[in-house]
């Protein structure tokens, strides 16, 4: 029985400028996870990530905190070079990237005429961070909602086609590898294509994939199995190597 192993990356930028750069608390998650797995003996066979630059850097600081945990506490761990950062062809699985969060909410801020005006509203709003989580609540509600598809480069129907062709690509990808049936792949994405992989596996629309999203806690991973030929979910969005070591740990941006 494969297992695909989904992890959101760590904490980004949200709010900032460049929202694709892990904070250093999301650099601490990933390690946190790595460690998690190298000292419960976790093997992973193999890392994919998405081509943004936050799920790359996940992978690297992931594996900063798999590997040298892992020998020190097994010598018999297998601990075989299961991605090679020399070589993005052979990890990067570009359907893995987060929907472009920028255009659905500019093209949803009907009250602004640009992102300079929006950018404006939440500086000067009494609670900045509310104010934006409220501002993009709407836009997200108005891109689920499937009245406005046109609008979008990318349509919330064509994201979660890509989703599930994301899960299809890692799916190839493990066959050419030719690993065995108790084999572990580890891939790391975002929220929106964990959030609608899950939707569909558990035969739910947009509505549930946007709950589900905002549930979905950074570094938190979601495992589907592969029995004969067929997905399924075994777990949602695990992220005891956070809470065990403090709840300051457990971010959901």
């Amino acid at each position: 029985m494969t297992t695909i192993l989904l992890a959101r990356h760590g904490q980004a930028s949200f709010g900032q400028e460049n929202y694709d750069r892990l904070s250093e608390l999301g650099e601490t998650q990933a390690k946190m996870l790595g460690q998690h797995y190298a000292n419960t003996q976790r093997r992973i066979d193999a890392i994919f990530t998405g081509n943004l630059v936050r799920q790359q850097d996940s992978a690297r600081h992931f594996w900063q905190g798999y590997q040298p945990f892992a020998q020190a506490n097994n010598d018999d761990m297998a601990i075989a070079t299961v991605i090679n950062f020399d070589e993005p062809d052979s990890y990067i699985l570009p359907q893995f990237d987060e929907f472009n969060h920028k255009d659905v909410f500019v093209k949803s801020a009907g009250d602004f005429d640009n992102q300079a005006e929006i950018s404006a509203e939440i500086a000067n709003a009494q609670s900045p961070n509310r104010r934006l989580a409220e501002l993009f609540d709407q836009a997200m509600q108005r891109w689920h909602g499937g009245n406005n598809d046109q609008d979008y480069i990318e349509s919330w129907p064509q994201f979660n086609e890509r989703a599930q062709q994301a899960l299809e690509q890692v799916r190839t990808k493990i066959a050419d590898m030719r690993l065995d049936q108790n084999s572990t792949v580890l891939v790391f994405t975002s929220g929106g294509v964990i959030a609608a992989i899950t939707a569909q596996l558990l035969s739910q629309g947009s509505q549930t994939a946007y709950q589900l999203n905002k549930s979905l806690v950074n570094t938190g991973v979601t495992s589907i199995t592969l029995k004969s030929q067929r997905a399924h979910l075994l777990s949602l969005n695990e992220y005891s190597h956070l809470f065990s070591e403090g709840k300051q740990f457990v971010t959901w941006r």
